[in-house]
């Protein structure tokens, strides 16, 4: 089974150690993040690319269900919670699935498992778009310009817009989270700044990737993990 990256969202300590227990006990889960508050998610997805969000209802300033409110994009969500009258308003939100505390570690097992299949499909349904999809139109200007994805080398974030580097610079107004959900997977985010082209990769160099046209790019401390494993897996 592919391991899965996990954020627990709870304000409560004891609620928080109880799932940690219950991820430690899968070895494919991965949990990157234990967070007291709605913003601390926040801060952990502007960062990093997570699989499960176990997300408490009751928090303090932001609650769970108006957190997902907020994202454009969520992981998959499986609600936690000692409140079962939100299960309709969390399932119209399109979390995966709803566990009432207390829940034995089989439910949370079930769970986990619904994750697993919905991932499967997605992942059938991305690789039979992948196979006819190799270009992109992105606006520029007063331009709408067709890029195919082998032309890109890399992009970088500037401030509400985009800089595509393929033959030539391309400004185009998205952010860089938006551009980056629109490509094929042979891009990876490498800094917060910078998304690649993994086919144009040439060479890591300490803190560096270099590409095919010589051009050197930061690489995030958060994001060089992915990068090697991409590379252990290429």
């Amino acid at each position: 089974m592919k391991n899965l990256k996990c954020i627990i969202a709870d304000d409560e300590p004891i609620a928080r150690q109880i799932l940690e227990n219950y991820i430690d006990a899968f070895p494919y889960l991965n949990l990157v993040a234990s967070c007291k508050n709605a913003f601390e998610v926040l801060e952990v997805l502007q960062e990093k690319q997570v699989d499960i969000l176990f997300l408490d209802i009751n928090m303090p300033k932001l609650s769970g269900l108006s957190l997902l409110k907020t994202l454009q994009k969520s992981p998959n969500v499986i609600i936690t919670t000692a409140y079962p009258e939100f299960a309709l308003e969390g399932f119209e939100l399109a979390v995966t699935d709803y566990l009432v505390k207390p829940f034995s570690l089989e439910r949370f097992m079930q769970a986990v498992q619904k994750v697993s299949k919905n991932m499967v499909s997605e992942t059938v349904v991305i690789n039979k778009q992948e196979e006819t999809v190799k270009s992109i139109f992105v606006k520029s200007d007063k331009k709408i310009i067709k890029l195919n994805f082998d032309e890109i080398y890399h992009a970088e974030a500037y401030g509400n817009y985009v800089k595509i580097f393929a033959d030539k610079m391309i400004l185009t107004p998205q952010t860089l989270s938006d551009f980056l959900k629109k490509l094929s997977k042979d891009f990876i985010r490498i800094h917060k700044s910078y998304l690649i082209n993994f086919n144009h990769l040439k060479m890591i160099d300490g803190n560096q990737v270099i590409l095919n046209n010589d051009t050197k790019i930061p690489v995030g401390k958060s994001y060089k993990k992915e990068l090697l494993d991409r590379l252990d897996n290429s």
